[in-house]
């Protein structure tokens, strides 16, 4: 017997599961709040070299404010002043008409920068000039937030298998609140990297734990379900990003607002349940039986029997090595193989999502409107993406969202920036593509990996998916080199990761793998009765392929 016939006893989707997935969808929407932050706090806002010491010797005392710029700051060809360029000299003769500033001799700004508050009060560029030759430095902040992710991933994924998932739930809450909110306060760019490296390795312990968790408590029919609109979540606090950002426009306040859920997250903690799942695999019985039982008295079933308990419930798992750490995913030829191809997936996933999410300008809208709208554009995306994997199977699904995102990132390499209303349209559309394999990936690799390891392989996963994510800023600077090449290279990585996609199984209908064994050596006894044929495919897949 397995257990997902101990979930049909006690209703494996009733008012239990559904409470699951409410209180674990508070700290859900933070996490896109700070993941697509550095979209608003390290806005670059308008800015000119400062000129106000010129006037103190009387040289522009008598001139206008713009006529001071007109003298002190060359032009662009389109008539904005240049933002890290002042002439040498006052120009004087520029206010004549007709004069033209080409070739007159610059230097680099000499005593600071003004800045246009208009949209931002204050971002991390106007609290400590990161503008011009150290511009790098803003978006070097995202790297720093989502490489504290990908050590997250590998410490929780290691700690949620090892300690549960609750226990490491409430620490993943903790930290991230406490390391969130002190970032508001850094008074130098240095702490404030490294408060943002640890609020980024707490909320990937929210990330991991809480799909997982929810997936983990559900019966086979149901997994698509809560994967899909749990994700909603997400692009709830996607698009209240947008208003935060909105109304609240000094970084450091939005820094609090978007940190604040937390609180709540962990007084909601308490009526989380842990991972039956993960009790009975780690031999906790009776615990288990007291989740169990907790799960059939709000679903309005009865009880498991005592017989149930002595008998049945201690032999769901073969009792084993509890010890599991990240070496598992490699020490059997199936495993690797499945280490191997889930994460390249998933750094193609992540690479074509943040790409995409952290360009919010360059299509002639404001940079708020169109960072809301690629979140709403996410809404149909999940459901769309919830009926495909029931219909198609969640291999097609993944790997089809995944090269049509390529295909709309290769058109928009090729439309001219003119037609930027059509270049929105195709940005927006593979946005909503990204986002529907990226929800996909979750469920996809949370049944495919087995109980024993499914919270390391999430760790691992998560790493890889963060390396993508860590790079995408860097990888978005280097439009200075070549304008395309930010867009060649996205476009290739969705491909790649689409096409890898497809040397994966299919789990659709499938149930969970329980242990190691169940990878390497599957049985169809295992496979649900309803869902032989899909199973075959899966078995055939994981039987016949080796490395």
């Amino acid at each position: 017997m397995k257990f997902e016939d101990i979930l049909e006893e006690i209703n494996g989707f009733g008012p239990f599961q559904i409470l699951i997935i409410i209180l674990l969808c508070i700290p859900r929407i933070v996490l896109p709040c700070h993941f697509l932050l550095n979209n608003f706090i390290a806005a670059f806002p308008p800015h000119h070299c400062d000129i106000s010491t010129l006037g103190d010797g009387g040289l522009l005392k008598n001139l206008t404010h713009e006529q001071r710029l007109t003298v002190s700051i060359p032009v662009r060809e389109d008539g904005v002043p240049k933002s890290c360029e002042m002439f040498a000299e006052p120009q004087f003769q520029l206010l004549a008409n007709g004069s033209i500033s080409a070739d007159l001799p610059t230097v680099q700004c000499q005593s600071g920068w003004v800045y246009d508050n208009s949209t931002f009060t204050s971002t991390l560029a106007t609290e400590w000039d990161l503008v011009c030759d150290r511009k790098s430095l803003t978006k070097t902040t995202g790297t720093i937030f989502f490489v504290g992710v990908m050590m997250g991933g590998i410490a929780f994924g290691f700690l949620s298998d090892k300690y549960g998932r609750r226990n490491s739930l409430l620490a993943s809450y903790i930290m991230s609140a406490v390391f969130g909110f002190s970032s508001a306060f850094a008074n130098s760019y240095v702490l404030f990297a490294v408060l943002r490296f640890l609020t980024g390795v707490g909320l990937t312990g929210i990330s991991i734990i809480s799909i997982a968790l929810s997936i983990e408590w559900v019966d086979t029919g149901h997994r698509s379900f809560i994967g899909v609109i749990g994700s909603l979540a997400w692009s709830a606090g996607n698009m209240l990003l947008a208003g935060f950002a909105f109304l609240v426009n000094d970084w450091r306040t939005l820094m609090m607002t978007v940190t604040a859920p937390l609180g709540v997250a962990v007084l909601t903690w308490w009526w989380i349940p842990e991972s039956a799942r993960w009790l009975l695999v780690n031999n906790k019985v009776e615990r288990a039986h007291f989740y169990l039982d907790k799960c059939a008295k709000i679903n309005k079933r009865q009880k498991l029997s005592s017989k149930f308990k002595q008998e049945t419930l201690s032999e769901i798992l073969e009792k084993q090595d509890t010890n599991y750490t990240y070496l598992h995913l490699i020490k059997t030829p199936k495993m690797r193989r499945l280490t191997l191809l889930t994460g390249t997936v998933w750094y193609g996933v992540s690479s074509a999502y943040y790409g995409i999410s952290l360009n919010i300008s360059g299509f002639g809208l404001n940079m708020h409107l169109t960072h809301f709208i690629y979140a709403a554009i996410e809404v149909p995306a999940k459901l769309m993406i919830y009926c495909f994997l029931n219909i198609i199977g969640r291999r097609k699904c993944q790997a089809g969202t995944l090269l049509l995102t390529g295909i709309c990132i290769a058109i928009n390499i090729f439309l001219p920036q003119g037609l930027w209303h059509m270049r929105a349209v195709v940005a927006i559309l593979g946005k909503g593509l990204s986002e529907a394999s990226f929800t996909a990936v979750f469920l996809y690799t949370t049944e495919l990996y087995p109980t024993v390891v499914r919270q390391n392989s999430l760790g691992y996963t998560t790493f890889m998916s963060r390396l993508g994510a860590s790079l995408a800023p860097l990888i978005l600077l280097l439009e200075d080199v070549w304008t395309p090449l930010p867009q060649v290279i996205i476009c290739s990585l969705a491909i790649i990761s689409g096409l890898t996609v497809l040397l994966l199984p299919e789990t659709l209908n499938v149930r969970l793998p329980e242990t190691i064994d169940d990878i390497e050596k599957p049985r169809a006894s295992e496979v649900s009765s309803h869902s032989v044929e899909t199973a075959g495919v899966f078995l055939e897949s994981m039987s016949t392929t080796d490395i």
